[in-house]
């Protein structure tokens, strides 16, 4: 097998992965608010209620097309293809599992290994706040428009400090910026979360703020703006737009389990090396990256049903005067430590 081919094949996977986890991150997450409220949740739709992110899927691609006449058409349909394509380009860099071995050549379980990993994951996710602009701002609308200049002003804030977070990781990897040497320099239990806690608060806060999660959902808060910047979406349109943000939480969940909890890696998996096939060893590092990411997706929705919504002056009060002193603090004690102390 041709290494294009089993890159065409790994990325044909990742985007159906990301989707099917999208959409039963949908159920769970009404399952999970409704264990929390003393409810039932979705049960009609097939066992359990298995079967209702099909409904809602098919609802979403049958029900009626909307434009709004006084809308810029090109940019509204432009909007939420921006913030859907960015949220699926994130994953490019993350290493699923260790290497498969086929036809005796190894074949990394990564899209693309490159040097500059994280910068990579930074730069598009940073690109995902014009989705969201350019929708609120097409579609004519004042409460849509409310709503994408809150998402970018929340996302431009964040984002210093989860960039600053991320510093003291790189400190820690000898400057590194792959994902992949990340993971690596985390086998067995050496995980990073021990070394950086306060640099893992950080950047986990700042995910929440980034992929517009409660307490940080104002940009689409319903009390205030009906809908926020997707007010005047219907459809398949909105459909993406709702689809992006949960898998921007799966991607953003398996950046978090790279960083700072090994990725992949457990305790023991060179000396599974040793008495199981490669293979075997590989799959095996799959499904422990999985379960760190699903333990994070549940997080994000107890987080959700549990906490309740910042005031906007609270939101940007902690972005800048709290998260980011904190994070500027942390690098140059990490970089003291480093310099002073060695590794």
């Amino acid at each position: 097998m041709s290494v294009v081919l089993f890159k065409a094949i790994l990325i044909v996977i990742i985007f159906l992965i990301s989707l099917t986890v999208a959409a039963y991150s949908t159920y769970a997450e009404r399952k999970i608010a409704a264990f929390l409220q003393d409810r039932i949740g979705p049960d009609r739709a097939g066992p359990f209620g298995l079967l209702q992110p099909v409904a809602d899927g098919v609802k979403m691609f049958l029900k009626e097309e909307i434009i709004p006449t006084v809308s810029d058409k090109l940019l509204f349909i432009a909007g939420p293809s921006i913030f859907m394509l960015t949220a699926l380009m994130t994953s490019a860099v993350i290493p699923w599992g260790k290497p498969l071995e086929i036809g005796g050549k190894l074949y990394a379980l990564q899209v693309a290994d490159i040097n500059i990993g994280i910068l990579y994951v930074l730069g598009v996710v940073s690109l995902g706040v014009y989705g969201i602009m350019i929708g609120g701002w097409a579609s004519n609308n004042k409460y849509a428009l409310l709503g994408a200049i809150r998402a970018s002003s929340q996302m431009i804030s964040y984002e210093l400090a989860m960039g600053m977070s991320v510093i003291s990781i790189l400190l820690m990897t000898d400057g590194s910026l792959s994902l992949n040497a990340i993971v690596d320099s985390q086998k067995g239990m050496n995980w990073n979360v021990f070394y950086q806690p306060v640099a893992f608060i950080v950047f986990l806060v700042c995910a929440f703020a980034e992929t517009n999660r409660t307490p940080f959902d104002l940009p689409e808060s319903e009390s205030e703006l009906i809908g926020g910047f997707n007010t005047e979406y219907s459809s398949m349109k909105l459909g993406l737009y709702l689809f992006g943000e949960y898998i921007n939480m799966f991607i953003s969940s398996a950046i978090i389990a790279c960083l700072f909890f090994g990725g992949y890696n457990f305790p023991g998996i060179d000396y599974l090396g040793t008495i199981l096939p490669g293979n075997i060893v590989s799959i095996i590092s799959v499904g422990v990256l999985f379960g760190k990411i699903f333990f994070f997706i549940f997080f994000f929705m107890w987080v959700r049903w549990t906490i309740p919504r910042f005031r906007y002056d609270q939101l940007m009060r902690l972005g800048w005067q709290v998260l980011m002193p904190i994070a500027i603090i942390n690098v140059l004690v990490t970089g003291a430590i480093l310099t002073f102390f060695g590794n």
